[in-house]
């Protein structure tokens, strides 16, 4: 029989430094769930990761106090910015003033890496989506 599931936790956690301080330990914390087997696993999940690499996780609660997690890619932002080697998007994006740009060939590879957990099904969709997160974020996109 199968394990009764009692909840999801989605966190976003730093590559390879998952520790229980907050907001992993309250987190798994008051679901009874071990924090330390948590932590571990993760860490060893994502050690060929570059390590501090924002990455969501969602978390599977069961009944019997154990867990599973799938980890997903890092955020579109964090691959944008670092296509445009920013610290940070724009304060005010779409009032003038482009912080960055980053060219088509680049959302292309983004794209390939992100597809699996994109909600698109060609990877010209997703270009189209990470150039509107782009522009959201006050860079510009360039041809090449």
């Amino acid at each position: 029989m199968a394990k009764k599931i009692v909840g999801y936790i989605k966190l976003q956690i730093p590559a390879a430094k998952a520790n229980p301080s907050p907001p992993v330990g309250p987190a798994l914390g008051q679901r009874g769930l071990n924090i330390m087997q948590f932590v571990k696993e993760f860490n060893a999940a994502t050690q060929g990761m570059e390590p501090g690499t924002p990455t969501p996780v969602v978390i599977t609660a069961y009944s019997d106090r154990t867990f599973s997690f799938i980890t997903k890619t890092p955020p579109n932002t964090y691959f944008l910015l670092k296509a445009a080697k920013l610290e940070k998007g724009s304060q005010t994006p779409g009032k003038g003033g482009v912080v960055g740009r980053v060219t088509k060939s680049q959302l292309a590879e983004i794209a390939k890496v992100k597809m699996k957990d994109m909600n698109c099904d060609t990877e010209e969709a997703a270009v189209r989506m990470l150039a509107g997160s782009a522009r959201a974020m006050g860079m510009s996109v360039v041809e090449g």
